[in-house]
């Protein structure tokens, strides 16, 4: 079966690395970097030099693939998804963009294409986990995830490196942040309601709302939900000073005659520092706490995932728990599992425990586990 993924960055390239150990795979991946093509070139995969932002160019790059995996940025993965379904091609889809996938969904229907959304750690499995908890019980009363990509060793003055994109990063910065509370859903400014919270294996982090919670906050009826991304103390005060000062700004300002883009410049200054160089040690931190119901008593079914880089196979953490549960979800794909057509989100596979078990498995062959405790409150 042929694969090809769209972005060969810091994911797309570990994901067509784990595809093309499987012999029922041919992958190709595509990306305008010409980087990416010495980084893959001794993992029997195909490179394709293309710039990816025309979607016409992407129709053509995928025209002879069965499947196709988008890992492009996030502001344009929505017109590249679009491109995809159009070309009538099963996708998975890693992109995280801001646009609600389901308008998407009659296209999909349409054009009989398996469309499986935000696939990817949290948004992703952290969905997935509650998918399936929710299954389980009678009634869903709270959901709360918690979730962080970060260095393993911090260094001044951000303590910070960019695990994925670095304009995603700065999505979770100022994209506004939904929650669900008394079953209404509530928008904050991203950064807001910061907690410190104590892990056993990293000590105390900080935790603030972010626009994670994503369809979670349609497809299940809890009356309490929220995400909460998780960085070390104090990087909540310098991202909201960023923030508020204008340097995350897209809207160009007149600096001696030149009109420049705030964010452009943050961009030309910050992403150098937060670069996660090649062999720099990450970590990724999930709990995932779904409440409720189930045959007259109140339990709590808790998730954990504390993962690093592989040093074996020099792969980062989020590169790992991100494209290896795409990878997964791939699978699912090509050997029948999944097949509802239209645009799924991950707690719809979550609502499959045959899939879920499958995930979870090929997860843990890879050395990513997600622990689970069952408590009775």
């Amino acid at each position: 079966m042929k694969v090809i993924i769209l972005g060969g960055g810091l994911i797309g390239a570990p994901m067509a690395i784990d595809l093309a150990k499987d012999p029922g795979f041919e992958v190709s991946v595509a990306d305008i970097d010409k980087k990416v093509a010495d980084t893959l070139r001794n993992e029997n995969i195909t490179t394709i030099i293309k710039d990816l932002s025309n979607p016409i160019s992407v129709k053509e790059i995928i025209k002879d693939f069965d499947i196709v995996v988008n890992a492009v940025p996030g502001f344009m993965g929505y017109q590249t998804l679009k491109a995809i379904i159009e070309s009538g091609k099963n996708v998975i889809d890693i992109a995280f963009f801001p646009e609600d996938p389901f308008l998407l969904d009659n296209l999909a229907r349409e054009n009989n294409v398996i469309s499986i959304s935000d696939i990817g750690v949290a948004p992703g499995m952290s969905n997935i986990l509650v998918g399936y908890v929710d299954l389980m019980l009678d009634m869903t009363e709270r959901v709360a995830i918690y979730v962080g990509g970060l260095p393993k060793v911090r260094e001044w003055p951000y303590e910070y490196k960019a695990v994925f994109s670095p304009v995603d990063v700065i999505e979770e910065y100022t994209r506004p942040a939904k929650y669900i509370e008394h079953s209404k859903e509530v928008i904050k400014a991203a950064l807001s309601d910061p907690e410190l919270i104590n892990f056993k294996k990293t000590g105390t982090l900080e935790a603030f709302n972010s626009d994670g919670l994503r369809s979670l906050a349609k497809t299940i009826n809890a009356p309490f939900m929220i995400e909460k991304t998780l960085r070390y103390p104090g990087h909540i005060e310098k991202m909201a000073m960023l923030r508020d000062t204008g340097f995350f700004s897209k809207e160009k300002i007149d600096i001696n005659g030149v009109k420049i883009s705030p964010l452009d410049l943050t961009s030309k200054l910050l992403f150098p520092k937060w670069k996660l160089e090649e062999g720099e040690e990450d970590i990724t931190i999930m709990q995932i706490i779904v409440e409720g119901e189930y045959d007259g008593r109140s339990v709590r079914y808790t998730y954990d995932l504390f993962d690093e880089y592989d040093k074996a196979t020099k792969t980062h953490s989020m590169a790992r728990t991100t494209g290896y549960t795409a990878t997964m979800a791939v699978r699912l794909i090509a050997n029948g599992m999944y097949n509802r057509t239209g645009i799924s989100v991950p707690e719809f596979i979550g609502q499959k425990p045959e899939c879920v078990a499958f995930i979870l498995k090929g997860l843990e062959e890879r050395g990513i586990v997600y622990k689970e405790t069952i408590t009775e409150l």
